[in-house]
């Protein structure tokens, strides 16, 4: 008996012990939020007013900002020393990823090292930042200094992951000919791996500053930092200005584009010099 086009198209999944896992987690999800609905006790919430005061937070945060506890250069000076703590840890992390991840490489460094290198960077990434801002907290205080430590610490451990991949890529036979020409290690890595991996470390470099330009915003609230993520947690908790806030969110959003902006022209800049 031949079965119909439709159904022998049709292709019964086996009820594997993954399957069994993801339907029972599914299920379980669905039943509590079933009850949590249900147990809800919303008798002292409006609704209706609840709604509408969110939509005028958001007019005055998006539609309606301005400054009035700080002056325009006061911010623009907190936003660049956020910016500064972002681009310092970045620095201080590429330096220290750029040596241990030629270590980290499969095809630059023996493989007992590589997986202590790689184990210990998993670990790293493994722990949130702020986690390790106060940690180091805990000896230097807060401040700035333990948000410098914190990040870099995690600035290291993401790009030599990043860094490492990056030159397990280069093409096999480069390697093996400057080794037959005689040339060290030091010479391979100069002459052959930096040259072709360039601007893969650059791309990776700019998307770690990114993200610790963003981290720097929560550090100056929660680690004391300073910087314009102390302005807003100011404006935020303590002023109560919603538009102060809305201000303070444009300027960081304009630096954003602005970074964005800046990579994009320089790694399209760069691009043609790799052929």
């Amino acid at each position: 008996m031949t079965l119909p086009e439709p159904a022998r198209r049709i292709r019964v999944r086996p009820l594997t012990r993954a399957n069994l896992s993801i339907q029972a987690t599914l299920i379980g999800l669905t039943l509590l939020t079933v009850y949590s609905f249900t147990t809800f006790d919303s008798r002292n919430i409006e609704l209706e007013q609840a709604v509408r005061d969110m939509f005028d937070n958001f007019r005055l945060l998006l539609l309606e900002p301005r400054l009035k506890n700080v002056s325009v250069l006061e911010m623009l000076h907190q936003l660049f020393v956020t910016a500064g703590l972002g681009l310092l840890t970045t620095i201080f992390g590429a330096i220290i990823a750029f040596f241990l991840g030629l270590l980290a490489a499969q095809n630059l460094a023996p493989r007992w090292l590589t997986d202590v290198i790689r184990g210990g960077t998993a670990f790293i990434r493994a722990v949130p930042t702020v986690l390790w801002v106060l940690f180091f907290a805990v000896s230097v205080g807060l401040g700035s200094v333990a948000a410098i430590i914190g990040m870099t610490f995690h600035s290291a451990g993401y790009l030599i992951k990043a860094y490492s991949e990056s030159f397990e890529e280069i093409e096999p036979g480069v390697l093996e000919a400057l080794r037959a020409s005689g040339a060290n290690w030091w010479q391979t890595i100069f002459q052959a791996v930096v040259p072709a991996s360039a601007s893969a470390l650059l791309s990776w470099t700019f998307v770690r500053f990114e993200i610790n330009f963003s981290t720097a915003i929560a550090m100056g609230a929660t680690a004391g930092a300073g910087g314009i993520g102390f302005d807003m947690f100011m404006a935020s908790g303590f002023y109560l200005d919603l538009r102060e806030l809305g201000a303070f969110t444009y300027a960081i959003l304009a630096f954003a584009i602005a970074l964005e902006w800046g990579a994009t022209r320089l790694k399209a800049n760069l691009g043609p010099q790799r052929h």
